[in-house]
């Protein structure tokens, strides 16, 4: 994102607090890299999705890239559309990481209340036992390194 962020400094926020470009002129320089990255990130589907709402569909034809969308006329794609779209491309990405990393803590609580009935240990609750390994499996598979690395490898 700070690539985005630079270039959008660069072409859009200084020349026009230099007053070199007015107002609309900064929008329009601004909203290109915005939109170049957004789109970079959402799936195909969630901006149809849009488009379909909004009656766009006709004004863009677009395919799924390896790095995005890849258009030939995506800037015709208005920013309404694309910036819903990019949010539920990401709330995807988000649930999936998410559910990843709920599994293992699933499992740990099903054995640890698996072993705790097999012992008849019926008031003793579950979540007392289970939670100590929940936090010793996060530490030892370094779950911080993790879940920053996937968030960081979800851009593309």
């Amino acid at each position: 994102m700070a690539p985005t962020f630079n270039k959008i400094t660069a072409e859009s926020v200084t020349p026009y607090l230099n007053g070199e470009i007015t107002t609309e002129v900064a929008m329009e320089k601004g909203v290109k890299p915005l939109k170049d990255f957004m789109l970079r990130q959402t799936r195909v589907q969630d901006l149809k999705l849009f488009l379909e709402a909004g009656n766009l569909q006709d004004t863009v034809t677009m395919e799924q890239g390896e790095g995005g969308i890849e258009s030939a006329n995506y800037d015709k794609v208005p920013i309404h559309a694309i910036l819903p779209a990019f949010v539920i491309s990401e709330l995807r990405t988000a649930f999936e990481i998410g559910f990843l990393l709920f599994i293992p803590f699933l499992v740990i609580d099903i054995v640890a209340s698996s072993v705790l009935m097999s012992m008849g240990m019926f008031m003793l609750p579950p979540a007392m036992i289970s939670l100590p390994f929940k936090l010793l499996l996060f530490v030892l598979v370094d779950g911080w390194n993790l879940i920053s690395q996937s968030l960081i490898l979800s851009f593309k």
